[in-house]
């Protein structure tokens, strides 16, 4: 008669389960660091996506200016806003233009940082209705990167834009005469360099 060791067979079993505890563990740190660079690589594919498509009244970006333009007019307005306690006094030079659709226009936003500290922000954009985000082309843009502001500087900030004359051939935006291009400036963290150069400065006052 064969006799079965339990001792051997629980041994045996051991390290089996050591192995497949260990399978688990790893597939699920690839799981959760998949998923994590899914959520990262999202926020650029998403913008992207608003870019091409100009979903949400996102406008487009472009290199260089219509050569087509057309004899009806549009009104574009100019609407500015602060969020999230940036002590900026922000606002557009003019309030409104008529133009040609496709002809090149130059406007500017006027900011103030009214801190005693220096600040820095950035700009999101939109324009409504949201349809015609397809079909506004911007050339040159202060929202392109951010803006950082010493205490009590005042700053001018350009907008080269014109409204692609494809726009009369949208049928969700047939009668449409209007569009508002529409920002808002956000707080962001200094840039390291100055926000370094800032606290050296401060302490250097804090001396004399």
């Amino acid at each position: 008669m064969v006799e079965f060791n339990d001792q051997t067979t629980e041994n045996t079993a051991t390290p089996k389960r050591k192995v497949s505890d260990r399978t688990i563990a790893i597939s699920c740190l690839a799981f959760f660091f998949g998923m994590v660079g899914m959520a990262f690589a999202a926020v650029p594919l998403y913008a992207m996506f608003c870019q091409v498509t100009g979903y949400g009244g996102t406008t487009q970006r472009v290199e260089q200016m219509s050569d087509t333009i057309l004899d009806k007019k549009i009104t574009v307005r100019f609407d500015a806003n602060t969020s999230g306690g940036l002590p900026w006094h922000f606002e557009p030079v003019q309030r409104e233009v008529t133009m040609n659709i496709g002809e090149t226009k130059l406007i500017k936003y006027e900011a103030k940082n009214m801190a005693d500290t220096a600040t820095a922000g950035r700009a999101a954009f939109n324009v409504t209705p949201q349809a015609a985000g397809a079909y506004f082309n911007k050339v040159e843009c202060f929202c392109f990167t951010d803006t950082v502001l010493k205490p009590g500087q005042d700053l001018e900030m350009p907008v080269v834009f014109f409204v692609d004359p494809d726009i009369v051939n949208a049928p969700e935006l047939k009668g449409v005469n209007t569009i508002t291009l529409s920002y808002t400036f956000f707080p962001i963290a200094m840039p390291a360099p100055l926000a370094a150069n800032t606290e050296m400065k401060n302490d250097k006052s804090g001396q004399l």
